[in-house]
């Protein structure tokens, strides 16, 4: 019997056996995810933190699913989930759609419509699986929730970026409640979201990556209004764009692509409009004698260190 031996830096050594997964993830469109920069952008012109891929996130996230006892459709539906994100991922929330208003959600606009224009479809149905019910992800209820639940995909970013230690303890805790992710222990709970909050402020949501992706977006902006990159690019994949992107001659995009190559950015209030990064943070449900209830309902601590985090992120960039 074929099987793929996985070995993820969250979850360790999975083994994979079942047909429908294992041609998935050998799929052009899957394996397109290698080559898309989870933080956006890519690595020498992010400078914050190091990158890993959209690839990495969605098998992550798959995997995850099977530790909970997820159906298989549930896996299949989080190892595609976000085969639809552009290259530069949600770089272009900023170049196509509101990114610079807080709003990162270009990619699941598009989902259906990019999913059915590949090779996915015959995949799905060659196994006996439904194209329109994997589409809908309001059917997973462990992949996908709205914030501030947690949820696989919210689970496995983040915990990418955290402490192995915490990251250990995080999964121990984790249960698949009635078909709902919960913590079954509130300090775990807490340190998460903690956590969780942290990287909001300290990276996603941080100035300089407001800075770095207001200046890589316009970039692309104007490689966009010049021709010398169309729409239909960014459905490749980076090397592909950068490629294009990179040799051209237009001394203001390589002015800016020097620029983004510093590690320390400044950026000057010309306009006076202000942006600011999509404010992420999750308020998980515990079990607490018997019931299900929010962290914010069992520690005041947490709803003050929410608060102030929120109102950092409100702070945004004058540009």
């Amino acid at each position: 019997m074929e099987y793929m031996i996985i070995s993820d830096k969250v979850y360790g050594k999975i083994e994979i056996k079942e047909p429908v997964l294992l041609e998935l993830l050998k799929s052009p469109s899957v394996l397109r995810l290698k080559n898309i920069s989870q933080f956006g952008i890519p690595d020498k012109y992010y400078l914050i933190f190091k990158n890993y891929s959209r690839y990495e996130h969605s098998v992550g996230v798959m995997i995850l699913l099977r530790k909970l006892g997820a159906t298989l459709e549930e896996q299949i539906a989080g190892l595609l989930h976000d085969v639809s994100v552009l290259a530069f991922s949600h770089i272009s929330d900023w170049v196509f759609a509101n990114g610079r208003d807080g709003v990162e959600d270009y990619h699941d606009t598009i989902h259906e419509k990019f999913i059915k224009k590949t090779e996915l479809p015959k995949i799905l149905e060659k196994f006996n699986f439904s194209l329109e019910r994997i589409l809908n992800l309001e059917n997973f209820s462990l992949l996908e929730k709205e914030i501030p639940d947690i949820c696989a995909d919210r689970i496995d970013y983040a915990l990418r970026e955290m402490n192995p230690k915490l990251v250990k303890d995080c999964i121990k805790f984790l249960v698949n409640y009635n078909k709902e992710m919960i913590f079954s222990d509130q300090k775990i709970a807490f340190d998460f979201a903690k956590n969780f909050l942290e990287l909001q402020t300290k990276h996603w949501g941080r100035r300089e990556a407001m800075i770095r992706y207001h200046l890589f977006s316009n970039a692309l902006k104007i490689a966009l209004a010049q021709k010398i990159l169309s729409e239909k690019d960014f459905y490749q994949d980076e090397t592909f764009v950068l490629k294009k992107f990179e040799k051209t001659q237009d001394k203001t995009i390589k002015e800016l692509l020097k620029i983004l190559k510093n590690k320390d950015l400044k950026i000057k209030s010309n306009s006076g409009k202000k942006i600011v990064k999509k404010f992420r943070y999750v308020d998980p449900k515990i079990i607490s004698n018997g019931k299900l209830i929010r962290l914010s309902q069992l520690s005041p601590k947490f709803v003050k260190i929410l608060d102030k985090h929120r109102r950092i992120n409100k702070k945004g960039l004058i540009v």
